[in-house]
């Protein structure tokens, strides 16, 4: 009857040790895939704010952003055109030869 206890205690020993190494291998299994999850999302972030920065810088030389293409400053208005002819040498020239046409 000794043995039979102690036979049981014996195993039950083995038991619990057989335990804690599986959950001291199942703790270091998780360990290493939070560790994995952590460098992955910290490369997507690193990646994610060099595109930011990289959108941010091409905004601002983007077509768009310059000021000639507002609606307001893509024509010149007909008092803007008169002024820039009149005092220059096209408008000279072009009052020489206007009646020469005719």
């Amino acid at each position: 009857m000794k043995d039979t206890n102690r036979l049981a205690l014996i195993k039950a020993a083995a038991e619990k040790a057989r335990e804690k190494r599986e959950i001291k291998r199942v703790i270091h299994t998780m360990d290493l895939r939070k560790a994995q999850i952590k460098a992955e999302t910290k490369a997507a972030m690193k990646l994610h704010k060099k595109l930011t920065r990289q959108v941010l810088k091409a905004g601002d030389k983007a077509p768009s952003s310059f000021e000639c293409n507002t609606p307001e400053n893509m024509y010149y208005s007909e008092e803007n055109t008169q002024s820039y002819i009149a005092g220059s040498s096209y408008m000279d020239v072009y009052n020489e030869m206007k009646n020469d046409w005719d």
